[in-house]
């Protein structure tokens, strides 16, 4: 069935065949090309190498002390995803392949049951599990002792360390010799944390004695800034700068740019990485506010926070490049009046845009939504509703334009081309179709496109106070810690906005009002799948793989088929352009 070991001889995951990915159903597989092949740069990788720091002389020196025996040595990190493994004998790295125990597969309980790795991470305490006590069956004959990383400083849970074993050669010295080896990487991470937020401290230091300017030192876990920069940066801009820094110094030392704020603040930035060849420790930012002309550059200081309703009747909210754009289409749209289409993906927020546009057009006015969908449960009552409601002089959305029943088409395109110009709109999901309902979309001489969220991930940060503010009247807004953010950011959201909102009112929830954290949020949507190192051309190519899988309902068979492709190179594609196959878009 295998080609050959699931690991080559320097412990990388190697090649093996489509049949073993589509059996392993429950077990995620990712990260299996060699570094440097093709893999998308992801500043998340940062807590990974970490840990490998701290933990790899310690598990090379057991290894060397265990070489021989029947035991196995595992790492994996935070997200239960195995990182290094060092078998002490081929006849168990070979039993360890056939169970598929390998570095790049996934461990979290939520995926293969209870286990030595992922119980250890969910329980936060040693697990031992033996023989019929794991989940699954091609787990039975083996014993694990796992024992969670801890972060001596923040508390937080660095990864697991587990020893490995079969059955009948389990030893009652294996749980000491993990506790013992646990202690020690411990320490190490003590002492490299310790080390690098020194660094970052004589960095930021230096930064502010040759500069008048606002200075961020920081890293994943770490903040440090003047009081010119606490005027300037929002909670959610400290995950944003880490990323745009991580993403522009590449190999490089230091970068230049702009960088887009909280509240639309617009700042010249350069970025100085701080730390040793090989082992990035931080990063120092420099930020002045861009001048805007013909005015001087503002002074900087503290910012009067903007409420998120704010936005209703002024801009929408977010600080990307696809919003700016949606802004200018809409007070375009807005200046040259006509019916207006507003098209985008499922769950992209046309309704909120349609809405906002008629806040902006004809605020006060009597406004209705007839949703085209319900027009298939009874044809005549809906048609009825959108006569009088445009013969009462009322603004009407038609919601879901595209999905109207076909034997209503002719009669809504008269109502368009007869109704006022500025008191209709509708939404649909593009324009193009051959069908009856979609060719209605055509006689709106005037559309705009929001973009899907994967395409705006910087709006994000944006979107959480306005998204969760109606859910809490009263009470402050709860807002997301830099890693959470970090975290909702690297994912795709083949829901958009929608998915957002039930991701963030879930995690509300489970926070109690509090600042939100990376365990707040549901399970599934804890790893991050990064994006940010993708170029346009690998995000289009993205869009057309998830599109084909979506139309062929996550058959791989079929979605290759469509593709012109093997289904093997779609997998390969699959997993070299991070997608998640259990997570795919629904064609609506």
């Amino acid at each position: 069935m295998l080609d050959g070991p699931l690991t080559s001889e320097d412990g990388r995951p190697a090649s093996f065949r489509d049949e073993i990915v589509s059996s392993w159903r429950r077990c995620k597989l990712v990260g299996v090309a060699h570094a440097g092949e093709d893999v998308p740069y992801q500043p998340n990788f940062e807590r990974p190498n970490r840990l490998l720091r701290a933990a790899g002389p310690v598990i090379d020196r057991l290894a060397e002390q265990l070489l021989g025996s029947p035991v196995s040595i595992l790492l994996a990190d935070s997200d239960a995803q195995i990182i290094d493994r060092r078998p002490g004998s081929p006849k168990l790295a070979q039993a360890l392949d056939r169970a598929m125990v390998a570095p790049g597969f996934h461990y979290a309980e939520e995926y293969t049951g209870t286990n030595g790795v992922g119980s250890a991470l969910e329980e936060r305490r040693p697990f031992v599990v033996s023989g019929p006590e794991h989940f699954r069956d091609n787990l039975q004959q083996f014993t694990c002792i796992g024992s969670p990383l801890r972060h001596p400083i923040t508390g937080s849970t660095e990864g697991v360390l587990d020893v490995t074993c079969r059955v009948d050669e389990t030893q009652e010295l294996l749980k000491p010799l993990v506790l013992a080896a646990v202690r020690e990487i411990e320490s190490r991470i003590y002492a490299d944390a310790s080390r690098r937020e020194q660094m970052l401290l004589d960095h930021f230091l230096r930064a502010g004695r040759r500069s008048s300017t606002a200075v961020v030192t920081l890293n994943e876990d770490v903040v440090i800034a003047n009081t010119a920069a606490s005027g300037l940066l929002d909670l959610s801009d400290q995950a944003m700068l880490w990323e745009w820094a991580c993403r522009l110094l590449g190999n490089r030392d230091e970068c230049n740019g702009e960088v887009r704020l909280a509240h639309d603040v617009v700042v010249l930035a350069r970025a100085t990485r701080v730390g040793e060849p090989g082992a990035t420790a931080g990063v120092v930012v420099e930020m002045r506010p861009r001048p805007r002309a013909p005015s001087p550059p503002a002074a900087v200081g503290p910012r009067t926070r903007r409420d998120p309703g704010d936005n209703a009747h002024g801009q929408l909210a977010g600080r990307s490049i696809a919003t700016a754009r949606l802004r200018e289409d809409v007070d375009a749209a807005i200046a040259a009046g006509g019916p207006l289409l507003v098209c985008g993906e499922v769950g992209t927020g046309k309704l909120f845009v349609a809405t906002h546009l008629y806040r902006r057009r004809a605020d006060g006015e009597p406004l209705t939504v007839l949703d085209a969908r319900a027009s298939h449960d009874d044809p005549v009552a809906w048609m009825g509703r959108l006569t009088s409601s445009v013969t009462s002089g009322a603004t009407v959305v038609l919601r879901h334009l595209d999905e109207l029943v076909p034997r209503l088409a002719a009669r809504v395109a008269g109502v368009v081309e007869q109704a006022a110009p500025t008191r209709l709109l509708a939404t649909g999901r593009a324009r193009g179709g051959h069908d009856e309902a979609s060719r209605v979309l055509d006689h709106f001489p005037i559309s705009i496109t929001v973009a899907p969220l994967r395409y705006r991930a910087e709006d994000i940060a944006d979107l959480v106070p306005a998204l969760l503010a109606p859910d809490a009247p009263g009470r402050p807004t709860p807002r997301l810690q830099p890693g959470t953010l970090r975290t909702l950011t690297s994912l795709d959201w083949p829901g958009n906005v929608r998915e957002l909102r039930a991701v963030l009112t879930t995690a509300a929830v489970r926070s109690l009002g509090s600042d939100i954290a990376h365990e707040h949020l549901p399970p599934e949507y804890r790893s991050p799948r990064s994006r940010s190192g993708c170029t346009s051309l690998q995000r289009a190519e993205r869009d057309i793989v998830i599109e084909a899988l979506a139309e062929a309902r996550g058959n791989k068979q079929a979605a290759a088929e469509r593709l012109g492709i093997a289904r093997s190179t779609l997998y390969r594609k699959m997993r070299l352009l991070g997608i998640d196959k259990n997570r795919l878009p629904i064609n609506q």
